[in-house]
């Protein structure tokens, strides 16, 4: 007997055999157990999901000789029949090769006619998006009232092409990708009945590459049998998959976290010696980041038995998050921009020194460079060395204001050291060593972190109440609401801005809490609130306005009223 593929030898019989899809299975079981029957049914999912091999068990659970039943026998004369593709009264119509309306009109002619040897006739058209208009208007009217003998399943991949006319007509049940833990314990199965030896750790390379197609995993599987001369290992997996090695994207990564620009472009140069394309490289490198950023924001998210999971776990350690988000980004730009590039080496190392050069600057690096930071000249007067000040009395204390008030900021702040008027005069402008008694915010958090010019942590910042402070900590009260912004990432960057901007190392405590609403982004939003209700309240008075809604039946737009400043 000649030899029969896998995917074709284990197609499940039956809904107890088939792999996931509970949420169809279920459905369709209870409707043939309760004899509740449609007259069209549609199945959406991409490939090797199970959409034809879920048609024809409804065939056989409606024409099995035991009755209409959601556990056909598969012993019958119907059953053997379906499962030979020998059954007269099942019809199966590949839309991509019978796309016009003449092959239609030959299907709704004979569909008149009453079964042969079965209680149902069942047409299973696939990939039914692929028929013309003209052919979907011409089934519209049996597909809608058909005969009572007659039951359409249809298939594809596209549903978005289907037309809404059609879709309104069917019964629709949407098929899910496998995972690759389901993958894997069906291959498992497989061949253990098949009596072949195998690695688990090659059947899971199998599961993530299949990318949850379980016919494409058992023909990588019938592959990698006839590759490993009758054994599946991992190492022999992978060969075949061509992922020998991917520690090149590893090698791009650490190099790009390091800074190393020859490290780079040497890790370019050996990709051309793997024998791979730029764009694949991309694709794969993209993927690498996805990963990354999963296990940065969930990192329960990735699977146990996923590839290189401890070296992505390392990965998201050494990577900020932004740095990870902005390579993503760069990598997808880069591979639809490689067609322009004058060749894919050029596109490919050029979207690689793109990701060097704008990688996000650190918090040291974005305070450094700014002229305004010197002649801003509160900072080193906060700071615990008392040089300028002591000489001075109190009254004099608002000599430092004009550098504030150059601030870009719509209000007029006092600096942070003025809120300490009662302090003895040596420590007086070293405000950010007292600590807060009564009011969170007589240090003025909000004019410091205007001072501090932050880039990302500016969100944690605006967010963020000040509880209290010394000479060396400062700790703040974030609401749960604004978790996200909480993270180690942000706190670092503001810690560091913290840092340079009082010449010294800070340390700096995040809560999470209820906060009271005085955060620097709520005080700012009521200011706008205000000015906005103040400048309605203006046009709402003016006598103009006020005789043009009068005498013309005009109406105020409350969206259109800005406020001036």
């Amino acid at each position: 007997m000649a030899y029969q593929v896998l995917a074709r030898k284990w197609r499940p019989k039956s809904f107890a055999q088939l792999v996931g899809q509970e949420h169809v299975i279920k459905a369709l079981a209870n409707a043939f157990a309760n004899d509740r029957l449609h007259h069209a049914y549609l199945l959406t999912g991409t490939r090797g999901v199970g959409k034809t091999t879920i048609a024809r068990i409804m065939a056989k659970a409606l024409n099995c000789e035991t009755g209409i039943t959601s556990t056909p026998c598969g012993v019958c004369s119907a059953c053997t029949q379906i499962d030979a593709g020998r059954f007269v009264d099942l019809l199966e119509i590949d839309a991509a090769s019978n796309t016009g309306i003449d092959n239609i009109r030959e299907v709704l002619d004979n569909a008149q006619y009453s079964p042969t040897a079965g209680r149902f006739k069942v047409y299973i058209i696939d990939e039914v998006h692929m028929l013309s208009k003209s052919a979907f208007n011409a089934m519209l009217k049996t597909l809608e009232e058909p005969p009572a003998h007659v039951k359409f399943i249809l298939a594809t991949t596209d549903p978005q092409k289907v037309p809404i006319t059609v879709l309104s007509r069917c019964l629709q049940f949407s098929l899910r990708q496998m995972t690759p833990q389901q993958v894997c314990g069906h291959l498992t199965q497989v061949l253990q009945a098949e009596e072949i030896s195998f690695e688990q750790s090659a059947l899971n390379v199998i599961g993530h590459a299949a990318n949850g197609s379980m016919r494409d995993a058992l023909s990588l599987l019938d592959q990698a049998i006839a590759y490993g001369g009758g054994d599946v290992g991992e190492l022999a997996v992978r060969a075949m998959l061509g992922a020998v090695d991917q520690s090149y994207l590893f090698d791009i990564l650490q190099a790009l976290i390091a800074g190393d620009g020859n490290a780079v472009l040497a890790a370019t140069d050996a990709i051309a010696g793997r024998g791979l394309s730029y764009e694949s490289a991309l694709h794969e490198l993209a993927h690498l980041l996805h990963q990354v950023a999963v296990a940065q924001a969930v990192p329960k998210a990735l699977a146990d038995d996923l590839p290189q999971r401890a070296q992505i776990a390392e990965l998201a350690q050494a990577m900020s998050p932004e740095d990870t988000q902005l390579y993503y980004q760069i990598a997808l730009h880069g591979r639809r921009d490689l067609p322009l590039a004058p060749d894919e080496y050029a596109g490919f190392s050029m979207t690689l020194l793109r990701m060097l050069a704008f990688s996000p600057a650190e918090a040291s690096q974005i305070n450094l460079p700014l002229p305004a930071h010197p002649v801003a000249t509160p900072a080193p007067a906060v700071a615990p060395q008392a040089a300028p000040v002591p000489n001075p009395p109190v009254q004099q204390q608002a000599a430092p204001r004009p550098p504030i008030s150059e601030e870009p900021s719509h209000y007029d702040a006092p600096p942070w050291h003025e809120e300490e008027p009662a302090a003895p005069p040596a420590p007086a402008p070293a405000a950010i060593s007292e600590p807060v008694t009564s009011s969170p915010f007589n240090g003025d958090w909000r004019a410091l972190i205007l001072q501090l010019k932050l880039g990302a942590a500016g969100m944690l910042a605006q967010n963020a109440e000040l509880l209290g402070y010394t000479a060396n900590s400062i700790e703040l009260l974030v609401g749960e609401e604004h978790t996200a912004v909480a993270s180690r990432a942000y706190q670092e960057k503001l810690r560091e801005a913290l840092s340079n901007h009082f010449g010294h190392d800070i340390s700096l405590t995040i809560t999470l809490g209820s906060a009271s609403g005085d955060t620097p982004a709520a005080i700012a939003l009521r200011e706008k609130m205000a000015r906005l209700a103040e400048a309605t309240q203006s046009i709402q008075n003016d006598p103009f306005v006020q005789s043009v809604v009068r005498d013309f039946g005009a109406t105020v737009i409350p969206d259109s009223i800005k406020p001036l400043s």
